[in-house]
């Protein structure tokens, strides 16, 4: 479980691109074992991009708290354990060929990497950490 973030160290990470900010999820949840997703009644809450439907995650629970208001005011953070991301969301995102949006923000919608491309970059993280 992470730390909470001041709100000055939120405000320089929001101020990251959307590179930087891919580079930041990736160690976070590495170094956490957690991502975190919005969930209402239904499930997972869902983001269209131009292309694709992703399932938008994000690093650390005050960044996933921020969208919880106008359209997804009913939603709720989620906190997802790195091991359950990879053995049962990767495939199953793949299966419902969904993408993921990683590390959204209000003015981009993130790096959109495909399940596959995602795992490729937590196990790389995974590999630098050991």
């Amino acid at each position: 479980m992470s730390a909470a973030l001041s709100a000055e160290r939120i405000q320089q990470i929001l101020e990251f691109d959307n590179d930087q900010r891919l580079r930041y999820l990736v160690k976070q949840v590495v170094e956490h074992q957690e991502m975190w997703i919005l969930c209402d009644e239904h499930g997972s809450v869902m983001l269209n991009s131009e292309d694709e439907d992703c399932v938008p995650v994000w690093p650390n629970r005050e960044f996933a708290e921020s969208w919880c208001d106008e359209e997804w005011q009913d939603c709720h953070p989620k906190a997802i354990p790195l091991k359950q991301w990879m053995s049962r969301w990767i495939p199953g995102l793949e299966e419902d060929q969904l993408a993921v949006a990683v590390f959204p923000s209000e003015q981009e919608d993130g790096v959109v990497l495909y399940p596959e491309e995602l795992e490729y970059e937590l196990r790389q993280q995974q590999k630098k950490m050991r």
